[in-house]
């Protein structure tokens, strides 16, 4: 069975579905706000220019999920599966913002649990890369049962932190 990269994921707060060109307008609404982005190795996603190239870059990746708010429906971030290696048996889950209004640990928690329980029937082991000065990150992915495992580039050609979540360990903190 192939890795669905774009599924449609529902839980009770948070809706993921595949990133369409029509998304564009509404997630740049929600990327606008530069505090999302002061810790991240692209600080100027905030920028509509810089934020055309990472939404271009989305689309492309085929791999890139809109997230909504169940209660209203609103756009309120987005993620993304990257780097499928079916022979690592692995997948990469990145690119997350969220609406700071969505900030706290709930949405991205629930957002993650559907993703690494979308993951976990192809593969063993997902990755998270996380850029070394992003502490909120980092804390996110502690927070949902990551374990630091080591360093690597990212696409950029930055150094990367790896966090990691197995299938045998998976449920433990989630």
């Amino acid at each position: 069975m192939a890795f669905d990269l774009q599924p449609v994921l529902r839980g009770d707060l948070v809706e993921l579905t595949p990133l369409r060109e029509a998304d564009r307008e509404a997630l740049f609404a929600v990327a606008a706000d530069a505090l999302i982005w002061e810790q991240h190795p692209v600080k100027e996603r905030y920028q509509e220019t810089t934020f055309r190239t990472f939404f271009n870059e989305s689309l492309a990746s085929g791999g890139a999920l809109l997230v909504r708010d169940r209660r209203d429906g609103q756009v309120i971030g987005s993620s993304r599966f990257h780097g499928y290696d079916a022979a690592a048996s692995e997948v990469e889950i990145g690119w997350t913002f969220l609406a700071r209004s969505h900030w706290g640990g709930l949405y991205n928690r629930e957002m993650k649990e559907l993703m690494l329980r979308h993951a976990f029937r192809f593969v063993e082991r997902v990755v998270f890369l996380v850029g070394p000065q992003n502490v909120r990150s980092q804390r996110a992915v502690l927070k949902i049962g990551g374990v630091l495992s080591g360093q690597r580039p990212d696409g950029r050609g930055g150094e990367s932190l790896v966090y990691e979540i197995t299938r045998s360990n998976h449920g433990e903190t989630v």
